[in-house]
């Protein structure tokens, strides 16, 4: 931008390399970006910075990359309490011996406090300012989301079936709409419908959440089409896959985000596309469960958004998204058997602005544009495995670790300076989750 006269602005970042995503592939050398308040002000050069922006503080990153806050489209942030329990199983054997048995037993309000804040925590460290969650008791992930200032957007679990946060989908529905009104107004906090997945929810309440969410103006996020066994199963069952069954109940809008994709068959990816609905890819559980693989480069040139998310710590087991970048643009190489299929722009791109549409925010997040709030990361790279440097973006995806993530702003808030927490206290959230271990270790073993 081009800035004709003089700006007053809280912080000023100058930077190595800004990567603001858009426009696509845009690598600013020696450049600055701008914070008043919540929101960016400014993305200029160091030297126009210098002659036009007065700012009350100015941090200089000379190493460093500035990307977008990352965006962790999926996830279940209370399952960190449940990392690593039941590892190297089947999908099925997963669900049915371990991880159901234990939510039965363990899942309350005290147990994902204390595993959103362990979550939280770890996505912070690892760049992430903003994921998408789909667990029982979503007000106490708000509760933790708020005290990190971190941005979330909960999607309230439906199910036909009772659990421990409601007796039937009435009920699931009721209060995903009460958590709406909660937090209707915050800055921080958004909401969701998240039917479970087509096999798991029935026609009836899935009508009534397609009516819902248009009257609410809310996104709908599910698992669709996880596995190849859902999928032949519906077929089985009905002759429908799951995606076309959801075709015929009006749920396939811009509002859905359909969660793994995988098992799409051509006249699912065209319905998905007519529709502009959707997909979170989860490369990193799928090939953990062995649960089959989303066609990213397929759905891409179909026009579909494709967003990027790493599952439940209990089936990747990190949420480590610069991790995830990397996952899947390999995984998308050798899928389509092309090392073009999925360049390293594009899934930095499924990492921050491709998880705002999804979601929904893409006219607050997911880039670094003037007026979009400022959630920021910034990566040191002036380390053994960055050096040497030819391309910013490229060393990001395939070679960059966690570690390297320095600096973190939500809403202009500084949540990580110099790879150190800013407001958390991070004894407290190891000693909780510690106590947690010893319950469900107990318990599965």
């Amino acid at each position: 931008m081009s800035i004709t006269t003089s700006i007053q602005a809280d912080l000023l970042v100058s930077a190595k390399w800004v990567i603001p995503v858009q426009p696509q592939g845009a690598v600013l050398e020696d450049y600055c970006v701008a914070i008043k308040g919540n929101k960016i002000v400014a993305v200029c050069s160091q030297a126009e910075a210098e002659a036009t922006i007065n700012s009350n503080e100015i941090l200089h990153l000379p190493d460093h990359a500035l990307i977008p806050g990352l965006i962790n489209a999926h996830g279940h942030s209370a399952m960190a309490l449940m990392r690593g329990i039941a590892d190297d199983v089947p999908l099925t054997e997963w669900l049915e011996e371990s991880i159901w048995p234990l939510e039965a037993k363990f899942v309350s309000e005290s147990f994902v406090l204390a595993g959103a804040n362990l979550a939280i925590a770890e996505m912070i460290r690892s760049g992430t300012t903003c994921f998408a969650d789909m667990y029982f008791y979503p007000d106490q992930v708000a509760k933790a989301a708020l005290a990190a200032n971190i941005r979330v957007q909960l999607a309230s679990p439906v199910l036909d079936f009772e659990t421990v946060w409601a007796a039937d989908a009435d009920e699931y529905i009721s209060k995903a709409t009460k958590l709406h009104d909660d937090y209707r107004h915050s800055e921080l906090i958004h909401t969701a419908f998240g039917p479970h997945a087509p096999y798991t929810v029935s026609d009836a309440p899935l009508k009534k959440l397609s009516t819902l969410a248009n009257e609410m103006d809310l996104p709908i996020h599910m698992h669709v089409h996880e596995t190849a066994k859902e999928v032949s199963d519906a077929l089985a069952s009905d002759g429908r896959t799951p995606v076309a069954r959801l075709k015929q109940l009006g749920l396939l809008s811009p509002r859905l985000v359909c969660v793994h994709a995988t098992t799409l068959s051509n006249a699912d990816i065209a319905s998905l596309a007519e529709a502009g609905s959707h997909v979170v890819h989860c490369p990193e559980s799928n090939l953990k469960l062995a649960s089959g693989f989303c066609e990213v480069a397929k759905l891409s040139k179909a026009g579909i958004n494709v967003a990027l998310g790493t599952d439940g710590c209990a089936s990747n087991n990190d949420l480590d998204m610069i991790s995830e970048m990397r996952t899947a643009a390999l995984l998308a190489k050798g899928v389509a058997k092309d090392a073009s299929a999925l360049p390293a722009h594009q899934a930095l791109e499924m990492a921050t602005i491709n998880g705002a549409r999804a979601l929904g925010l893409e006219a607050m997040i997911g880039s670094l544009e003037v007026g979009k709030y400022a959630d920021m990361t910034a990566i040191d790279l002036n380390t053994l495995n960055s050096t040497p440097l030819y391309n910013p973006i490229s060393q990001i995806v395939y070679a960059t670790q966690a570690s390297q993530v320095s600096h973190v702003w939500c809403s202009g808030q500084q949540l990580l300076r110099d790879g150190e927490f800013n407001n958390l206290d991070i004894q407290a959230i190891k000693s909780a989750s510690a106590e947690w271990q010893a319950k469900l270790s107990a318990a599965h073993n």
